[in-house]
């Protein structure tokens, strides 16, 4: 039919994930000094967003043997996409939490575009905004970065650039695009290119923003992938229900991180995700649970920074599995272990490996995918780690100077339990997004993180 585009099978394999108590959205919650107007707002949406990027005025609709497709949505309306929401003054933080955990678990509308923008008034300290994009629309850090697009910098003479871990200027060096092909061919390609030459494929994924292949085999990778045991048993994995719970933590000095990496040795990647490890280690000891190792499912950026988002946005990012050190109690060998892990994972292909599975998951019925992905995926995991990197300046949106920001992807193959790692103006947000059948107090586990950064921080001389 005229006017209709079939969606790519990457996009397609996360609008088949979807799942009643496990929803496929990408969620961002920004908060602002002061009030937001909304008519600025709602300007800046048409303007910036559905002007530019036709998929925000597409809604998906099935196509010739179901197949999905995008399609101009008739009669499309800003104002159906963006809403008002209050919270009383008196809930407090606890309140704006808990508002928004109840709109992680609320489905978007199938008959419109798969975005939501909810402003929230009452808030402490100022208006929030909640934004609801569907993964199939594209990857976290695509839409991170068109979010950002929304701002302006606060300094005129400044330009708000996304920025690598150590908030340095992110310029990509040798950076190597993902062949354009069918999934089966594009993982052989990749395949045949990583024995060829160990040209830099990633240096700015979602999470360790200097992860790399270095001349690995692809079919190593696909073997660790299949062959990786499952998880230990612990409260963080088990079925999930339909409620979901949200909790973040104040801005965290991102020049505290750097000190402690300094000090101890590890980039500050690997000092956030060893305050993580810690953190999950102090969480399940007052569950009571086993001490055991697990794996973090860490998305990986194989988009390049330094060229646009495309017009037709789209998925082009894999997945790692990184093994986190939760038996280990003493503090530097944690850091150490993270360190090593993460120096291993530089020179894998797995991202390349799972990118191109994604595209063949993408080609199969939503029945098989779905047991695919638990397979592959869920039974490997138990949790989902992202860090977006954001400004290194102070940037406004409408007017309203940003004061923060946190950031979800969703936790595919059954998994309940995804964190954050946002960097924005010098600091770092952790945030925590849960399924309430597996983590019922998010913010233990921020207040975990806080404690073991403060320990950290106590063993540098």
């Amino acid at each position: 039919m005229a006017g209709r585009e079939r969606m790519a099978s990457m996009d397609t394999a996360w609008l088949q994930m979807e799942e009643p108590a496990n929803l496929m959205m990408i969620t961002a919650v920004l908060w602002f000094d002061g009030a937001v107007d909304l008519e600025r707002l709602r300007a800046v949406v048409r303007e910036r967003l559905v002007e530019r990027y036709p998929r925000f005025r597409q809604r998906v609709v099935p196509g010739p043997l179901g197949a999905p497709h995008w399609e101009d949505a008739p009669d499309f309306n800003v104002d159906e996409h963006l809403s008002t929401l209050r919270v009383p003054e008196s809930a407090g933080r606890a309140g704006l939490e808990a508002l928004v955990g109840d709109w992680l678990g609320v489905p978007l509308e199938r008959s419109r575009p798969l975005w939501h923008f909810h402003l929230i008034r009452g808030a402490p300290g100022g208006d929030v905004l909640l934004a609801r994009l569907h993964h199939c629309i594209a990857d976290g850090i695509a839409l991170a970065r068109v979010l950002l697009s929304l701002t302006d910098p606060v300094d005129a003479a400044a330009v708000p650039e996304v920025r690598d871990e150590d908030s340095e200027v992110v310029t990509p060096s040798e950076v190597e695009r993902p062949p354009q092909a069918p999934g089966w061919m594009r993982f052989a390609r990749g395949a045949r290119s990583a024995l060829r030459k160990g040209a830099e494929l990633v240096r700015e994924p979602i999470l360790a923003g200097d992860l790399v292949r270095e001349g690995a085999k692809g079919a190593a990778a696909v073997g660790r992938v299949l062959v990786l045991p499952r998880d230990p048993r612990s409260p963080l994995r088990g079925p999930l229900g339909p409620r979901k719970l949200a909790a973040w933590s104040e801005p965290i000095p991102l020049e505290k991180v750097k000190a402690v990496g300094r000090t101890l040795g590890g980039t500050v990647n690997d000092v956030l995700l060893t305050a993580l490890t810690g953190a999950l280690r102090r969480y399940l000891a007052t569950r009571d649970a086993p001490l055991e190792d697990m794996h973090a499912l860490v998305p990986v950026n194989l988009r390049p920074l330094d060229v646009p988002v495309p017009r037709e946005l789209g998925n082009r990012f894999g997945v790692v599995f990184l093994r986190l050190p939760v038996h280990q109690a003493e503090p530097r060998r944690r850091l150490r272990e993270v360190a090593k892990r993460m120096e291993h994972l530089k020179r894998s292909p797995e991202a390349v490996v799972t990118s191109g599975m994604l595209e063949l998951l993408g080609r199969t019925p939503a029945a098989l995918e779905r047991a695919l992905v638990e397979m592959l995926v869920g039974t490997k995991a138990s949790l989902v780690a992202t860090n977006v990197p954001g400004p290194r300046q102070p940037v406004s949106l409408a007017g309203s100077r940003l004061a923060g920001l946190t950031f979800w992807v969703p936790q595919a193959g059954h998994v309940g339990l995804g964190v954050s790692l946002f960097s924005y103006s010098g600091q770092v947000t952790v945030g925590v997004a849960s399924d309430a059948s597996r983590v019922p107090d998010p913010g233990a586990v921020v207040a975990a993180f806080q404690e073991e950064l403060d320990a950290l921080a106590t063993l540098a001389p």
